[in-house]
């Protein structure tokens, strides 16, 4: 959650770190989190989503997102819209609480628990690290429960670490900086960041009518995957955009269309 982040308490937790925390529906703060917030959505919280509604990937972004670019990246991020009203509520919370509970984005799963990745160097080079924290909210009283987790356990029951394996390589593609003194991404190069991780879809229709099944060279097989399974579409999103970014070479040429953009 991107305004939340002035209440994050300022030390590094590991998933052996031990919180007492519950909400629900006696509690005085109820629902109060979810307004006035900014929530960053992943690519998997959006196929989870408009699947829950029964609605495109692309009406689900025009209805319920806007788009946030960041700063030090170019990358264009969807950001769930909250409600144009005094309260600035989630479009998805009622007074019995979210209605989509089920399909809840990743941000709203960990909280009161935040998460980040950032590059450590090791022996081996640099590596990607997990890192998380806790979320103080000044109106939150659910840390005054008794009910004690560790944040292992706090992600297992919350599904988090479904969605965690879902997005890692996403999450990881985060990590890349627009380099000092160069320009920033191009608005057609953000275009396809911002396709080939939230707007499925219209993604799935870019792979099979544009020409890149020509030019790069991919199984058969994984070709039907691809068309018939989303989440395997959503991660060859994944590489296809470390790729486009000249982050790894994950995508291979054909021989006969080397030299071809696409």
């Amino acid at each position: 959650m991107l305004q939340n982040m002035k209440f994050v308490e300022p030390i590094e937790r590991t998933l052996n770190s031990k919180f007492k925390f519950r909400c629900h529906k006696s509690i005085s703060c109820f629902n109060k989190c979810c307004r006035l917030t900014d929530i960053l959505l992943t690519p998997y919280d959006i196929v989870q989503m408009k699947k829950r509604l029964g609605i495109s990937s692309e009406e689900f972004l025009k209805k319920y997102t806007y788009i946030h670019i960041d700063e030090k990246s170019s990358h264009p991020y969807a950001v769930l819209k909250m409600m144009d009203d005094n309260e600035g509520k989630c479009p998805f919370v009622t007074p019995e609480g979210c209605s989509i509970y089920e399909d809840r984005p990743t941000n709203c799963r960990y909280y009161p628990v935040g998460q980040g990745l950032m590059i450590k160097g090791s022996e081996k080079g640099p590596v990607n690290e997990e890192f998380y924290f806790f979320i103080r909210e000044p109106n939150c009283v659910g840390y005054q429960e008794d009910k004690e987790w560790t944040i292992e356990t706090w992600r297992i029951d919350q599904g988090v670490d479904i969605y965690d394996e879902m997005n890692r390589e996403w999450k990881e593609i985060q990590l890349r900086r627009d380099a000092i003194g160069q320009p920033k991404l191009d608005p057609k190069k953000q275009a396809l960041i911002y396709m080939a991780s939230y707007d499925i879809d219209r993604f799935r229709k870019y792979v099979f009518e544009s020409r890149l099944l020509d030019v790069i060279g991919i199984d058969k097989e994984d070709i039907e995957k691809i068309k018939t399974d989303e989440l395997a579409l959503m991660k060859f999103g994944f590489k296809y955009l470390k790729y486009i970014l000249m982050l790894e070479e994950t995508l291979k040429l054909n021989p006969v269309r080397k030299g071809e953009a696409f």
